[in-house]
């Protein structure tokens, strides 16, 4: 999508990063994404082998580009972590990528970052309580099932009731919205779960997938927070896993408005969020 060249041109523009602030991941050792996924699946779309079935299930016509790009988004997750052990936040431009199951993709999700960062965490001994934070206007449904029966990561949605998937998994917390739930009691929503959730679970990391189709404007959502709203929303998360001094990972998942610069200013806000409050 154009917003993955554009978003990274604002925050240069505009200051918020400099070049030094960004990094380019790479392929990753395939280990890391066994970890999560089935490997019959995983070589299969190596191989572009995917059942024609399953392939209209992820949405995209497959190519060898195609899962070359989000092998390097996984790897992208991976060194975020790494960045956000040091620095206390790291984003990624792109993932989010909820929607991938162990053995299936859906959705255009092929393999799901933030589920091989977790495993990614663990297997380096570098967390052990986790705790996946998902403010997508879609329910994680492909995480929630990863996870299900892992009592080591915590797994927190709240999405749009009326929105993909429409049968949806079971998080360990689930909070489905109303079409058109406003700024106000969205926010009122989060402020009551979210410290609440941090103190009963004590993450010692978390990853907050960021999708910004929970905007009015949304072509696939069914939400109407504005642009401010959006904003408050991730300086609420931001601010509170700060304060908390937990490292937090954010992938930026999804965001269809209909106007580009709506989207590119959503996603630089989550940027202009976590300068401000981490640096």
């Amino acid at each position: 999508m154009l917003k993955y060249d554009l978003l990274p041109q604002q925050l240069l523009y505009e200051g918020t990063c400099g070049p030094d602030h960004f990094f380019e991941p790479q392929i990753p050792n395939d280990e890391h994404i066994l970890a999560v996924h089935d490997p019959n699946y995983f070589y299969d779309l190596l191989n572009l082998k995917i059942a024609p079935k399953a392939a209209r299930k992820i949405g995209f016509p497959l190519s060898g580009n195609l899962v070359e790009r989000e092998r390097i988004i996984a790897d992208g997750t991976m060194k975020a972590c790494d960045f956000a052990l040091k620095y206390g936040i790291a984003m990624n431009i792109a993932g989010g990528t909820h929607h991938a199951y162990t053995d299936r993709g859906e959705a255009f999700c092929m393999l799901n970052d933030q589920a091989i960062g977790a495993r990614y965490l663990q297997s380096k001994k570098m967390a052990k309580k986790i705790l996946i934070i998902d403010l997508d206007v879609h329910q994680g449904n492909g995480t929630a099932k990863i996870f299900a029966h892992d009592d080591s990561v915590f797994t927190f949605s709240m999405h749009g009731e009326a929105n993909y998937p429409f049968k949806k998994e079971k998080s360990d917390l689930d909070i489905p919205l109303k079409k058109g739930t406003g700024d106000q009691a969205y926010m009122l929503q989060l402020e009551a779960t979210l410290p609440t959730l941090i103190d009963r679970t004590r993450p010692d990391f978390i990853f907050y997938l960021c999708g910004v189709d929970v905007i009015a404007t949304d072509k696939l959502g069914t939400l109407g927070l504005t642009l401010k709203g959006c904003q408050m929303r991730d300086e609420l998360v931001l601010q509170t896993c700060q304060r908390h001094q937990i490292p937090i990972q954010c992938s930026m998942g999804g965001g269809y408005s209909p106007d580009i610069k709506t989207i590119v200013e959503a996603h630089a806000n989550t940027f202009r969020a976590a300068q401000q409050i981490f640096f």
